[in-house]
């Protein structure tokens, strides 16, 4: 103990290996609200995903010998990170407690066209190793959480032979915590009343955030004559999905009744807060989601969420606010959601109003995670 009879902060040791955008959030949110344990991060851009999440432990090795190299109180480690591998690397980490914050699982990802089933199995391994190297296992939802445990199981049944019994996967369960990514206060001045109805789809433009069922979804409020101003947000990547073009095109006339008024990626928080305040509905489509940060930042900012009865999003909104899921069919569902828009468009009394996510944000989370922290801190 230093002079004075103060103890040293805890010093932690974060790391996260496919760093995205939500990533970034959750880290500048622990840093900012828990100031009083003293951080190290390292963190790897979020590119080469195949290469990132089996490459980690090797990059870091390589470039970050000295502060891997630190005694530290507790690593908390995001589920990208080969935590195995990374400990058997650096001794002084082996035995150091671990926490790993899953912000997805590679089990719970729907499988792109052009993704062979082979090529999963190890991400879904870099999980499992990860997580059994771990003393807790921390995931932002339920879905989450319930989603990795019954792929570990169905992986170990799909293994030829000499695969551990059903006890390990106790293990982890008994490990397993429920942490929410906290989120960050919103200030939202005031809302412009319109005559229709503002939606926005704000998601990342990649198949698994379903812009298939946006097309179909904008097709069945065309057919219906449903009057509608789309605003279309989310990162853009060079390859695009191939619907996502067909839909530029449709909107592209003007004669349609869902007519798009601002189809850009916005990047200044303050800009994107703003244009969300500006909008009625939020709309997802995804085929994955964990905690849906994306409509949690349009919800705090006064939107009505619209969102599949599957993944993440019962376990944060109620029935109110889903409508009924059906992947296997996306012509019904999309029926389902334009139904659902229907009536919020033509009768404005019969929209819910925009849940409360004070629960969520960090003035309520910062408690469970310092605890967390300090339990398994040395």
């Amino acid at each position: 103990m230093p002079e004075g009879g103060q103890a040293l902060p805890k010093r932690m040791l974060l790391l996260s290996a496919y760093h995205a955008a939500s990533h970034d959030y959750w880290l500048r949110g622990l840093l900012r609200e828990l100031p009083d344990y003293d951080w190290r991060v390292l963190t790897l851009p979020p590119r080469y995903f195949n290469w990132r999440i089996r490459g980690n432990p090797l990059s870091w090795f390589a470039e970050q010998a000295d502060i891997l190299g630190g005694d530290y109180d507790l690593l908390i480690a995001t589920s990208t990170v080969d935590v195995a591998t990374l400990k058997g690397l650096v001794p002084g980490l082996a035995s150091c407690p671990t926490a790993v914050y899953f912000h997805e699982n590679q089990f719970a990802y729907p499988q792109s066209q052009r993704q062979a089933k082979h090529e999963r199995v190890e991400p879904q391994m870099v999980n499992l190793y990860s997580a059994l190297s771990a003393d807790e296992l921390w995931f932002n939802s339920a879905y989450n959480c319930r989603s990795f445990l019954e792929g570990c199981r169905a992986l170990m049944s799909a293994l030829p032979d000499h695969v551990p019994d059903s006890k390990w996967l106790e293990t982890l369960e008994r490990k397993s915590r429920l942490l929410p990514v906290p989120l960050n206060p919103v200030n939202v001045t005031g809302r412009l009343a319109s005559d229709v109805l503002r939606v926005v789809w704000n998601h990342r433009w990649e198949y698994d955030k379903g812009v298939d069922g946006l097309y179909l979804a904008v097709e069945a409020l065309c057919e219906r004559g449903v009057e509608v101003e789309l605003t279309l947000l989310g990162q853009r990547f060079r390859q695009r999905p191939e619907t996502a073009g067909r839909l530029l095109e449709k909107l592209a006339g003007g004669a349609q009744s869902v007519r798009l008024t601002h189809n850009q990626f916005v990047d200044d928080r303050e800009d994107y807060t703003k244009l969300l305040s500006q909008q009625d509905v939020v709309l997802s489509t995804s085929l994955h989601d964990f905690q849906g940060l994306s409509v949690m930042d349009a919800v705090q900012a006064g939107c009505i969420p619209l969102l599949p009865d599957r993944l993440c999003y019962p376990d944060f909104f109620s029935g109110d606010y889903l409508y009924a899921s059906s992947p296997a069919t996306p012509v019904e569902e999309a029926s389902q959601l334009a139904d659902k828009l229907s009536l919020w468009a033509s009768q404005p009394s019969a929209r819910p109003e925009p849940p409360n996510l004070g629960g969520l944000e960090w003035s309520s989370q910062r408690a469970a995670y310092a605890e967390r922290i300090d339990a398994l801190a040395r």
